[in-house]
């Protein structure tokens, strides 16, 4: 009985992957770039601002994970964040996104920063270095970017909320922002130790996210860690939570509240 529910599971994900519709806007392009650091290719989907093209400025620059999900239904695996939607609408949007696509099943390798014993992974640092020093420097070289740390952000949700929110704490003088959606910091409960041990500069800044039905460890879990940061001398203008009543871990929570988080990160 289980398997014939597997199957069918599986036949409805392909069907929906074959019928659904591409929604991905005409300011999102893709490249594929080697990594020697992960030893693959990495398609890496862009978004441009509209005014990008009729402008000569440059723009501050967000790395986010898990790109099959953040611009493209016909990509995503239970919705997508509408990235692209939502900055369509603005006037003058003030960021380049750089979305990097996940390794599928070594996504766990890429986006946790420790091994855990029943899962694996820990990896992370090795992706985080081919963010640094392959994808960035291309990125900088291909279009207008701001290049300080001040105006790149890392930002992703579950174990992409939990790496972002370690880059800007492991590697500051590269990522200066972390947008932190639902972060699984249970995951990794070594974070608590580095960050116990780590000096954090005031120019770090973080935006946190989390739905009340996450699960019971969700909220404690970011809790704990805010009052770490406080204790480490992190000010209240450094850093934003919210706690959304009924948030589920989905990316109907993400896609809801991307545009505020963006909003705050540009400040």
């Amino acid at each position: 009985m289980k398997l014939k529910y597997l199957y069918l599971l599986i036949s409805a994900f392909v069907l929906n992957a074959i019928n659904a519709q591409s929604t991905a806007s005409t300011q999102v392009t893709k490249f594929t770039i080697a990594s020697t650091e992960l030893d693959t290719l990495k398609t890496i989907w862009v978004y441009l601002p509209k005014n990008y093209e009729n402008s000569t400025k440059s723009y501050s620059v967000i790395y986010m994970h898990d790109a099959q999900n953040l611009f493209d239904a016909k990509t995503s695996y239970v919705g997508e964040w509408e990235v692209d939607e939502y900055l369509d609408h603005l006037t003058d949007p003030k960021s380049i996104i750089i979305g990097i696509e996940h390794g599928n099943e070594k996504r766990i390798d890429e986006l946790t920063p420790y091994n855990h014993e029943k899962y694996g992974g820990g990896k992370g640092d090795t992706y985080l270095s081919f963010i640094t020093n392959t994808l960035k420097p291309h990125v900088d070289k291909t279009y207008r970017t701001k290049t300080d740390a001040e105006h790149t952000t890392i930002f992703g949700s579950s174990l992409g909320g939990l790496l972002s929110f370690y880059a800007v704490i492991k590697y500051p003088e590269t990522f200066g922002n972390a947008g932190v959606f639902s972060p699984s910091f249970w995951i990794n409960p070594e974070i608590f130790d580095l960050v116990k041990n780590t000096n954090i500069p005031e120019t770090s800044r973080f935006y946190f996210l989390t739905g009340t039905d996450e699960g019971e460890t969700m909220i404690p879990k970011l809790e704990e860690m805010l009052n770490l940061l406080k204790s480490k001398g992190v000010n209240e203008t450094q850093f934003e939570s919210l706690n959304i009543e009924g948030g589920q871990h989905n990316e109907k929570l993400w896609a809801t509240h991307f545009g505020k988080t963006y909003q705050w990160l540009n400040k």
